[in-house]
């Protein structure tokens, strides 16, 4: 599937108004009016369920880890964030009819994944970043091989506390494939990987057409896969037929290409006080990124296509689809 969306017809993505999950909200009166406070609100509520179910992870912890290495998981696991994976994942499940509370162990499974990702992420071996959520990365905040040992521990403890959740134990083993084929070497490593080799390359020699096969089969993996299996997960979770599966898994892959478009245009317009992270730094290591392959104005306007698209995918579920098209409206609309 080709990096530009089609164009659609049907839902506005720009018809639901602006949110954020932190409340702040933008738009006027008719967004109060059609659920938009309803919407903050359930996000907060099953933020809340989410870290509730990440502290008892860390709670089991036995004395035979280190005092050091629980330290740091706490301190990257519990830092401020919007933990959007995991919201993905029990909208999703309610989407389908699900039960909100089936989808918090694989839901904090994904945030544990995507924390590991952040932690090594951040490594000088990496993007050598120093600032993360507003806070001193890990490495900086412990050391190097803290910050690798916490994110190597954060694994297999993903994988245990789906394994620990109620899931049936179809819905179980359904939830750590999905999981382990997202994270793997074919899924966010793997984009990692070619995000890494793309640095190496002299993109500037590079046809248009290569660049935007590059950009679109890094970001396929590196970000879309994880956002994508969120919804996945809840999903199964929700136990959703295999026509819920298929619709699922077009809004997943939609708003995740959605959301690198977005993070890319962040780091050309944005600032650290506003992110949480540096910005700025992707053009400096020549990474291949949305605004530097199609420009500003076309990468917005692709943003936008791709949110209508997954709110299309979503309407067969009627009034169960609202948090997810909410969702993706914040998608477009996020400033950090």
């Amino acid at each position: 599937m080709p990096s530009e969306p089609k164009s659609r017809t049907g839902s506005s993505a720009t018809s639901l108004g602006t949110e954020s999950p932190s409340g702040g909200q933008s738009g006027d009166n008719t967004a109060k009016s059609d659920g938009l406070d309803a919407f903050l609100e359930r996000w907060k509520t099953v933020a809340s369920d989410v870290e509730g179910t990440l502290i008892s992870a860390i709670d089991r912890l036995g004395d035979d880890c280190p005092a050091r290495l629980r330290e740091a998981i706490s301190y990257s696991l519990l830092a401020p964030g919007k933990r959007l994976r995991p919201i993905l994942c029990v909208f999703a499940c309610e989407a389908v009819g699900g039960d909100a509370h089936a989808a918090l162990g694989p839901a904090a499974a994904l945030e544990m994944i995507h924390c590991y990702s952040l932690i090594h992420d951040d490594l000088p071996a990496m993007d050598d970043d120093e600032l993360r959520r507003g806070r001193p990365t890990c490495h900086i905040q412990f050391d190097e091989a803290t910050a690798i040992l916490a994110g190597d521990a954060l694994q297999p403890l993903a994988f245990e506390t789906i394994l620990r959740s109620p899931l049936p134990p179809q819905a179980a083993a359904e939830s750590c494939l999905a999981l382990a084929e997202a994270a793997g070497s074919e899924g966010m490593v793997g984009g990692q990987m070619d995000d890494l080799l793309a640095e190496k390359r002299d993109t500037a020699t590079m046809a248009l057409d290569e660049q935007k096969r590059w950009l679109d089969a890094i970001h396929r993996r590196k970000t879309g896969a994880m956002i994508a299996a969120s919804v996945l997960m809840g999903g199964i979770a929700g136990g959703a037929t295999p026509q819920q599966r298929t619709a699922l898994g077009l809004y997943g892959r939609a708003i995740g290409i959605a959301f690198q478009i977005v993070d890319d245009l962040l780091d050309v317009e944005s600032t650290a006080e506003n992110t949480g992270k540096a910005t700025g730094k992707d053009s400096v290591r020549g990474k291949l990124t949305f605004p530097t392959v199609y420009g500003i104005p076309a990468s917005r306007e692709q943003a936008r296509q791709w949110v209508s698209q997954a709110i299309d995918a979503v309407e067969p579920f009627g009034e169960a689809a609202f948090p997810l098209k909410r969702l993706a409206q914040y998608i477009l609309d996020r400033s950090n």
